[in-house]
């Protein structure tokens, strides 16, 4: 899908309130560590996550992506009575019902006129955002939208760790499947979406997704909106993941008429460096230019690719000038490429 006259406005992130290192986490694990003997220090071997973020106890996901689009809208000059659409898109919620953007649409004084709706899509959510944000756009029929996302690790990390940590019967095979939870972190992003008008900025040009349904066992969040736990088969979700990359990047060169020669630089789904590895080699990517989150974030679910970017703009690593592709990958299993240029 190519769209038209579409650029990111403005960004705005909300820090974590603090950082859980990844030392402190398996401290933390002390007792199952010894009994299953454990290495100390895997969690940051296998993956590089260093630390993840974490906020305080009682914050919500809205909480977290009022202050990331509150944030997003002191950088832009349009006012917020001209918002169109506003978009929530983590994994987290405050309830099953209402939506979670219905909190952020009150917090922030949004107009009446400004619809507002949930589009949860495990990692993919922000991305899969954009691109309905950009068909509306493209098509005339809104001009600016407010996309957010609010992912909280510590309910998830918590309750993983009060499950586990006395646990007397896990075995080491048993314990592989909680192992992404170990790695899970927080953040809040926004983006606001706007016509471009010709203008110069950060323009989203295009994007292709693919979907292999037949993968969606291979990782499962349970529980509610305070205790959510993953079960993931890491292994098989990490080579299921990348043969789906795999085809849809080869889609997305054809659609999008990418040239492999020209590509320089690539911001990819925060996982670990196992999957960004595995990725570039796969996707024929060796040599080409990349900007990791992952190592004091961890894997912020639908934040990362987004705040990779954001981070990545404010890093100068992404400037004026560049052409440059966002790879998501979403457990489902789904995969999304999306093109854009600093113009």
């Amino acid at each position: 899908m190519k769209y038209s006259g579409v650029k990111i406005e403005s960004m705005g992130i909300c820090e974590p309130d603090q950082y859980l290192s990844s030392s402190e986490f398996e401290s933390r694990l002390e007792a199952l560590y010894t009994r299953l003997k454990l290495p100390v220090g895997r969690i940051e071997m296998q993956t590089g996550i260093a630390s993840r973020g974490v906020f305080d106890e009682g914050t919500l996901p809205s909480d977290i992506s009022t202050r990331a689009a509150v944030k997003c809208l002191l950088n832009s000059e349009i006012p917020r009575s001209e918002i169109d659409l506003l978009i929530h898109s983590s994994v987290c919620r405050n309830v099953l019902e209402p939506s979670t953007s219905s909190f952020i649409h009150q917090n922030l004084g949004l107009s009446s006129s400004c619809m507002s709706y949930d589009l949860s899509n495990a990692c993919l959510g922000f991305i899969n955002s954009i691109d309905q944000a950009a068909r509306q756009i493209s098509a005339g029929a809104i001009r600016h939208a407010l996309i957010v996302t609010g992912e909280n690790a510590t309910p998830l990390i918590n309750s993983m760790i009060e499950l586990l940590k006395f646990n007397t019967v896990i075995s080491r095979k048993e314990i592989k499947k909680y192992f992404a939870n170990f790695t899970i972190g927080s953040a809040g992003v926004a983006y606001l979406l706007t016509k471009s008008e010709g203008t110069s900025g950060l323009h989203v040009k295009g994007s292709v997704t693919r979907t292999d349904s037949s993968a969606n066992t291979l990782c499962q969040g349970n529980g509610d909106t305070n205790s959510l736990m993953m079960e993931t088969n890491s292994e098989e979700l990490l080579h299921a993941g990348i043969k789906l990359a795999k085809t849809t990047w080869d889609a997305y060169k054809d659609e999008l008429s990418i040239d492999q020669n020209k590509v320089s630089k690539v911001l990819t789904h925060q996982v670990g460096h196992a999957h960004d590895q595995l990725l570039f080699e796969t996707l024929g990517l060796k040599g080409v230019e990349t900007y990791h989150t992952y190592p004091k974030y961890g894997n912020t679910g639908s934040a990362a690719l987004p705040l990779t970017l954001a981070k990545a703009v404010s890093d100068n690593f992404i400037s004026k000038g560049d052409a440059f592709h966002l790879l998501g990958i979403g457990s489902g299993l789904h995969s999304t490429m999306m093109e854009l240029e600093w113009i």
